[in-house]
């Protein structure tokens, strides 16, 4: 079954459903998933997009028999659809239950918090598979986790499991099982969600482009003064002072 998309309120859930094949993801998935995070683009109202995914695993990566026909592809590889997920407007949150491999790791990556139990388990098989990887899937790993455990993980194909995953980086959360998952992130995404729009999604993109060494300075100046004269940065000063939690418009 393709991935779904369920949207409440501020929260959008993007799942990953087919557990009788490790949620491999095929040709036809990629357009699903663009198409998904373009549907939260245009939900203004969505601040957070939670990825998950049903069964044992969390994803086995791109189906390893399409690899040489399907997956680099101009306009439907595999990395310009991780590319539109890290792009995303909304704030995202992957949440590992279980292994994730191959191609899944760098749509992991592309996420902005990783939470994971200590069941999860990862590893990048390229190099045994004897496929160069994409530039942009490199370069994420280079920038979240630096350029020699880039290499530990390319070029060895090393696997390691959920406490080694945050030790790395891999992982910005580390719960010790799937209930406490689920509880980490709903605390996450409430924190998310209650936070001041403009500041939070600016943030978001401009912190991802300085990591990628592409940071816009005029573009960041003129997110700062947009929020200098926000009624949300107003908001924000009066419940500070009142000691109340500040209801912000997006505005």
């Amino acid at each position: 079954m393709s991935p779904s998309l369920a949207i409440d309120g501020h929260v959008a859930y993007l799942t990953l459903q087919r557990p009788q094949a490790a949620n491999k993801l095929t040709p036809d998935d990629l357009p699903v998933l663009i198409q998904h995070v373009e549907t939260v683009n245009r939900t203004p109202e969505v601040l957070v997009l939670v990825l998950r995914a049903e069964g044992k695993y969390f994803c086995s990566g791109f189906d390893i028999s399409e690899v040489a026909s399907q997956s680099q592809t101009e306009g439907r590889s595999f990395g310009e659809m991780v590319d539109v997920f890290e792009n995303c407007r909304a704030v995202t949150i992957a949440a590992v239950h279980g292994g994730v491999y191959g191609g899944a790791t760098d749509l992991v990556l592309a996420c902005d918090f990783r939470v994971g139990a200590r069941a999860a388990e990862m590893f990048m098989p390229a190099a045994r598979l004897g496929l160069h990887y994409y530039q942009s899937g490199m370069e994420r790993y280079v920038s979240r986790l630096g350029v020699d455990t880039a290499k530990r993980l390319f070029l060895t194909a090393e696997k390691l499991d959920g406490a080694a995953m945050r030790d790395c980086g891999f992982l910005t959360h580390l719960v010790d099982d799937a209930a406490a998952l689920d509880t980490e992130v709903q605390r996450l995404r409430t924190t998310l969600a209650g936070m001041a729009p403009l500041a939070l999604l600016g943030m978001k993109k401009h912190l991802n482009q300085i990591a990628r060494g592409a940071a816009d300075a005029a573009s960041i100046s003129r997110e700062v003064q947009r929020t200098v004269a926000s009624e949300d940065l107003a908001e924000g000063g009066r419940a500070w002072r009142e000691k109340r939690t500040p209801v912000f418009q997006g505005r």
